[in-house]
């Protein structure tokens, strides 16, 4: 099986990116999402975030908030969403990573939801709102069961608490690109490629640096890859053709979806680079 990091590894050697798809899973039923995740690695993504549907998305835009509706009124629960991941690593190498807010895992209780996990072939987990001074306990059960741990950092964090984020995130660091929630956006904004910039001085031969929120068109892409970040996370972008293509047929949908991807993996390439 594929980790996070022989992806990160392969990519460089080949002198790529990597290309990190979000969907939410369940949506807009639990049976298509393999389907979605289907096309998605077929057009080029080559880690998958999967979304566990949650009443309360807080860093989530109306996009992601709206395919978290869906995924609950689809009746998309935890185990299901475990089990999508182990479908879908049936036909793809493909690491997985699952993004949920911590109240779910706190009601399941930790030890259980990860190896879980773990058992349905799930590479990561993101935690939005856990934050590393209250993590250490989470992150020992993860590193028990080889389980990545990808922390977030913002435009607001410190360098000093950067830093304590790096030595603790595994896999890769997911960087905010903006303040705010998710969203596409039509422009990318001068302050992102600083922010890039300045945290890649940083997790340079550390860690590999993926970017998010608002990412959502090649030159985008292009534009945060040239600046140093070693992944583009898109995924508004995928969740509005999924919204969109809701009463349309899925193959409408799932082509749409591949050449999207397809279209979003062409913009990455970077220089090679090492991690230790």
């Amino acid at each position: 099986m594929n980790t996070i990091k022989q992806v990160f590894e392969n990519n460089h050697k080949n002198n790529k990116g990597c290309l990190i798809g979000y969907i939410t899973a369940g949506d807009p039923t639990p049976e298509l999402t393999p389907k979605i995740a289907n096309a998605l690695i077929r057009g080029g993504v080559d880690i998958l975030e999967l979304g566990l549907p949650f009443s309360d998305p807080i860093a989530d835009g109306p996009t992601i908030q709206a395919a978290n509706i869906r995924a609950l009124k689809a009746k998309t629960t935890p185990p299901k969403v475990l089990k999508i991941a182990q479908k879908i690593k049936t036909k793809h190498n493909t690491p997985i990573i699952i993004m949920t807010y911590y109240n779910p895992i706190f009601h399941i209780g930790l030890d259980k939801f990860i190896s879980t996990a773990k058992t349905h072939n799930v590479n990561g987990l993101i935690i939005p709102d856990l934050p590393i001074e209250e993590a250490s306990h989470f992150k020992k059960t993860a590193t028990t069961y080889n389980m990545d741990t990808i922390f977030l950092a913002a435009p607001s964090t410190s360098k000093n608490r950067l830093n304590k984020i790096i030595n603790e995130t595994s896999g890769f660091l997911y960087l905010i690109s903006h303040y705010g929630t998710t969203g596409t956006k039509t422009t990318l904004e001068d302050s992102t490629i600083k922010l890039v910039q300045q945290v890649k001085t940083i997790t340079d031969k550390k860690i590999p640096l993926a970017v998010g929120f608002g990412i959502s068109q090649p030159e985008h892409i292009q534009k945060i890859i040239k600046a140093g970040a070693d992944a583009a996370i898109v995924g508004s972008a995928f969740i509005n053709i999924i919204q969109k293509n809701t009463n349309n047929s899925v193959t409408c949908m799932l082509n749409e979806l591949e050449a999207t991807a397809k279209a979003l993996k062409t913009a990455i390439t970077l220089e090679s680079t090492t991690y230790t």
